[in-house]
């Protein structure tokens, strides 16, 4: 068998690979140019996948495709560093029939993948490096952070209430550490009561310690290299401090890989669904496609922007004039973000009160 593997020679004979991807294993289909050669269930490991190609298929190129989810992009850096051509698609791209819908199996979710990797028909989604990726994640968790700490808030003013405490003085923004000391401050009727509201309140000054820590870590994030000259040009922009400028470049990463303004919008979310059929034409709400995460922080933005760019305030008066207010900030958020990225492609200063 050794010596007849040597004689084996798959040079310039692509094999394509199809990858459902989970936890505890890998389904594997391999496929030729003619036909589907072989599918197999292998443990989740990159070289074991390597081993079995140059076995039985040396030599030839490898061209392996799998869906995006939990496991992230450690699968596609290892395949390519062991010469796999790797790419990781959009599970939303992935071209799928009613059968396969109904009768959906991990072996034929990897027979799908293969095909769709031998036709070319999906392009891969952007890889960032594992520094930008980790970097990233600091964001996110902070995002995370935040969530939790108004989950407990929530908590706390509706354990008052149900104690039938007012509230009032805790609610929107109004969670100081004055507001905080006189929570601790109150006994309910007994140490069981009272030990309930220490636990939540405990859980909100340790959330909002980590939360400290970690905009510390942001700021000295934006300081380095590879986001100072960036942040700074972001900031002038009106509405947006360290912590946002970070979000839109970790989120973004290189501003030059989109081609075209719509490129960008699709890519954050920042544009309608749409429906044409026959001589029906139909515009629908804004797309759940997309980076919600940064569509959310922009749309904020924008709101904020309003308040402080003349310019975008005018235009937003003429928008509400023919649509309602959350319509209209929509296309404010598209102008708003046109405009960083001119800042960042031009390396210019946002400028106020320009109207185009």
């Amino acid at each position: 068998m050794k010596d007849k593997s040597n004689l084996l020679n798959f040079s310039d004979i692509p094999i394509y690979i199809g990858l459902d991807v989970h936890k505890k294993d890998w389904s594997v289909t391999l496929y030729s140019d003619e036909f589907e050669l072989k599918t197999f269930t292998q443990p989740p490991k990159p070289d074991v996948l390597a081993k079995y190609l140059c076995q039985h298929y040396p030599r030839g190129s490898y061209k392996a495709i799998y869906e995006a989810g939990f496991s992230g992009f450690w699968a596609q850096r290892e395949l390519t560093k062991l010469g796999i051509d790797c790419i990781v698609i959009h599970p939303a791209d992935v071209p799928t029939s009613d059968k396969e819908k109904r009768q959906k199996t991990d072996k034929m979710d990897s027979r799908k993948l293969s095909k769709v990797c031998k036709n070319e028909e999906v392009n891969g989604i952007y890889i960032p490096s594992e520094e930008h990726q980790e970097e990233r994640n600091l964001l996110r968790v902070r995002q995370k952070i935040v969530r939790d700490k108004t989950r407990v808030k929530n908590r706390i003013k509706s354990y008052l209430m149900y104690q039938g405490i007012d509230t009032t003085s805790h609610e929107g923004k109004k969670w100081t550490k004055r507001s905080i000391n006189y929570l601790k401050e109150i006994k309910l009727t007994t140490s069981s009561g009272t030990f309930a509201l220490m636990t939540y309140i405990e859980e909100l000054e340790n959330l909002q310690k980590q939360a400290d820590k970690i905009d510390l870590e942001i700021k000295e994030l934006s300081k380095t290299d590879r986001y100072s000259e960036n942040a700074k040009l972001l900031c002038s922009v009106p509405s947006i401090g360290i912590t946002s400028a970070m979000i839109l470049l970790t989120e973004i990463g290189d501003i030059t890989r989109f081609k075209t303004f719509d490129d960008l919008c699709s890519f954050i979310g920042l544009v309608p669904n749409t429906h044409s059929s026959g001589e029906n034409d139909r515009v629908g709400h804004m797309t759940k496609r997309g980076n919600q995460f940064l569509k959310s922080i922009l749309v904020e933005c924008a709101w904020v922007a309003v308040r402080k760019d003349p310019a975008l305030l005018q235009y937003y008066k003429e928008l509400t004039v023919r649509m309602n207010g959350n319509k209209a900030i929509i296309r404010i958020t598209r102008r708003l973000l046109s405009r960083i990225r001119h800042v960042l492609l031009k390396k210019e200063k946002y400028k106020i009160g320009v109207l185009k």
